[in-house]
């Protein structure tokens, strides 16, 4: 089973990361980083570079595709969208983190599903033909979308779950002791201050508009 993760200039290191490590140890997975030309690829913070070990063109069949997010995903870029069309074609599963969404509705692979991303982004996730949703993680057949960031440790447990049973995924919780008991409940704009989620939405629309 190879599991292909996209990584691009920019990408959220954790919405790579977090199902690298949750779906990584499936029984028999091969876990590539993949990206427009092998190499490496620096993080949305440009202090943390991972390594793609092959190029688009050098990983055709991939099981599992694993799309992380970003500030700036390259929405535009016809060499990942026709990447992702081709490969989708073959895939057992094809999935996003946060933002990596709209990457997928971008490719046209998300026209009248049910998807999630980044609550900051649904409105651009609905514009590719999505039928979002605020829940954290999201399937429609073998399409698997996760809310922002942290929500893909959650996706890659469900995945892996699903794919190997209930023990296998709690054993990998186990291991990396997965169990959330955060010092503040503002994960979501629900939840949070809402002083603080308009300062939030007033920096997307400024960086939008720049």
């Amino acid at each position: 089973m190879q599991i292909a993760i996209l990584l691009f200039d920019e990408f959220t290191a954790l919405d790579a990361v977090g199902p690298y490590t949750t779906l990584g140890p499936l029984p028999g997975a091969e876990t590539v980083f993949v990206a427009e030309q092998a190499g490496p690829v620096s993080d949305d913070n440009g202090r943390l570079t991972l390594v793609a070990q092959k190029s688009l063109e050098e990983v055709t069949s991939p099981d599992i595709v694993i799309v992380p997010g970003g500030p700036h995903v390259p929405v535009d870029n016809k060499a990942i969208q026709n990447w992702l069309r081709q490969v989708d074609a073959t895939t057992t599963w094809t999935t996003s983190v946060c933002t990596g969404s709209l990457l997928l509705g971008a490719a046209g692979l998300l026209e009248g599903r049910r998807a999630t991303c980044h609550w900051l982004y649904m409105d651009q996730c609905a514009s590719y033909g999505a039928e979002t949703t605020g829940e954290r993680v999201v399937f429609d057949g073998k399409y698997v979308t996760a809310a922002g960031v942290s929500s893909g440790i959650d996706m890659g447990l469900t995945l892996a779950g699903r794919i190997a049973g209930d023990d296998h995924a709690r054993f990998v919780q186990l291991m990396t002791e997965y169990d959330p008991q955060p010092p503040y409940d503002a994960g979501s704009p629900e939840k949070a201050p809402a002083h603080l989620v308009e300062i939030m939405r007033a920096a997307a629309r400024d960086a939008a508009s720049s």
